[in-house]
């Protein structure tokens, strides 16, 4: 569904991505491991076609069509969706709003305001609550919904279990599944070791812009000798 091909990423003169390489399947949840500071949001925004950076070498394919140097919108318009690291909703727009203005016109299928409600029973009881009056875990809850709005089939998740309590990263985790099982593919940019492993299918190490590692989750998560010399995890 997603491949990246030796993918160069620059913030000017700052050579940030050296020859990323990965993909993702649908119906897969892929983590993006790595510290930080090592590249891992710079990747998701070159994947999203977002500026900065700027992708200068390499080819970023959706279904086996090149889509580096296609706008956001575009991208967006072939359902790929994202979940930007620190939400970015709209502080004065109600939970309701966020998700009736990016929901297409003409769909007639797929998630809808009533289906994510259904998923996010919180978001229901607070749907006319503003942006800024929304917990930590509700307004993860609404990033994650409204990007289900675009009827998305791949999903980038930049950090979402960051500042939540425990019990709401397991929620978070119980709903990456549920999409998951229903046949989205989602690439999944993690600080939160346990919770990534919790829920992934395969792993990619990012360090220092390069991939180096990749693996099967299972193979990751039963040799530690691989987290600590990665990750610092012992």
């Amino acid at each position: 569904m997603l491949e990246v091909c030796d993918a160069h990423s620059y913030y000017g003169e700052a050579h940030v991505l050296h020859g990323v390489s990965l993909d993702v399947h649908p119906g897969e949840v892929v983590a993006l491991l790595g510290r930080n500071g090592m590249g891992k949001t710079t990747l998701i925004r070159s994947i999203m076609g977002l500026s900065p950076p700027e992708l200068r070498q390499g080819r970023i394919c959706w279904k086996g069509e090149q889509i580096n140097g296609l706008a956001p919108h575009e991208i967006a318009n072939r359902k790929v969706a994202i979940v930007p690291q620190g939400r970015r909703l709209y502080p004065s727009l109600t939970v309701t709003e966020h998700l009736t203005m990016l929901k297409r016109a003409s769909a007639t299928h797929g998630w809808t305001v009533a289906k994510a409600f259904e998923l996010f029973p919180r978001l229901a009881e607070r749907r006319q609550h503003r942006g800024n009056q929304l917990s930590g875990g509700e307004r993860q809850m609404l990033a994650v919904a409204r990007a289900l709005m675009i009827d998305p089939e791949l999903i980038l998740m930049d950090e979402p279990s960051e500042g939540l309590a425990p019990v709401m990263v397991q929620h978070v985790e119980g709903i990456l599944l549920d999409l998951k099982q229903a046949g989205l593919g989602i690439l999944l940019v993690e600080q939160n070791l346990y919770s990534a492993l919790a829920v992934s299918d395969r792993v990619y190490i990012l360090e220092t812009g390069r991939i180096v590692h990749a693996a099967r989750t299972a193979a990751v998560a039963g040799t530690p000798g691989v987290l600590d010399r990665f990750l610092g995890v012992h």
